[in-house]
């Protein structure tokens, strides 16, 4: 693929297949960035968790110090008697029946589908719909809980959802160019620190093979990085 002259003068400040410091790679994703918008940074994590196996997938969240730019959109599915605490939370989208009836329909405006254990079961008929846009919701995303109105507000301001996909890679914007580096710095880091945690058993390696950072459209930036 050929790269314009901006690109090509972006991946010059970038040595081959050097590794550079996490603080590095950060200062070089600001440098590298050459567009008018301001771009999101975004990190590319090689695995070695195998999605082909259930009991190697990889589908967690956690909390970013810094939080993210962009604001995300809830919906509660729960039953009837909860609704009023539905209602009191900062849920953008709650219901109980007719939330259901709606999603059945391919009304998916929500980024985040949050529910209770005991109405679980009840987003089964539902679940071909959701699966595939990873909005199924999963005791394992903590998007499953007792406590709506704390996951909810947690979801709004601070945590993110990541997940394997089939390249044995997780994805994530961690925020944009113009966020301070250092705090830029913290978030990528919970990442990397949330997936060594949760590292499937059954992965028999470590974790982590390769961590890439990159501005949007701009050359990737390999880090160093050494995990569990």
């Amino acid at each position: 693929m050929k790269h314009g002259k901006k690109y090509v003068e972006a991946a010059s400040l970038v040595e081959k297949g050097k590794a550079y410091s996490l603080a590095d790679a950060v200062d070089l994703v600001k440098k590298t960035s050459n567009v008018k918008f301001d771009a999101t940074v975004e990190l590319a994590i090689k695995t070695n968790a195998n999605p082909k196996y259930n009991d190697q997938m990889l589908r967690w969240t956690t909390i970013l110090p810094f939080g993210t730019w962009k604001s995300t959109k809830v919906a509660v599915f729960v039953s009837d008697d909860k609704l009023d605490e539905a209602k009191k939370s900062w849920a953008d989208i709650y219901g109980s029946a007719d939330l259901l009836n709606k999603i059945k329909d391919w009304n998916l405006d929500f980024d985040v589908l949050l529910t209770t254990p005991e109405c679980i079961r009840e987003l089964a008929p539902a679940a071909k719909i959701l699966w595939p846009k990873g909005l199924m919701p999963s005791p394992k995303a903590w998007t499953v809980t007792n406590d709506i109105t704390k996951t909810v507000e947690e979801f709004k301001k601070w945590k993110i959802e990541y997940k394997l996909d089939k390249t044995w890679n997780v994805h994530v914007a961690v925020w944009k160019v113009s966020f301070p580096a250092e705090n830029l710095v913290w978030n990528i880091s919970a990442i990397l620190a949330a997936l060594d945690e949760n590292k499937p058993a059954w992965v028999k390696w470590k974790l982590i093979k390769k961590v890439v950072i990159a501005s949007s459209m701009w050359p990737g930036i390999l880090v160093e990085y050494v995990g569990k």
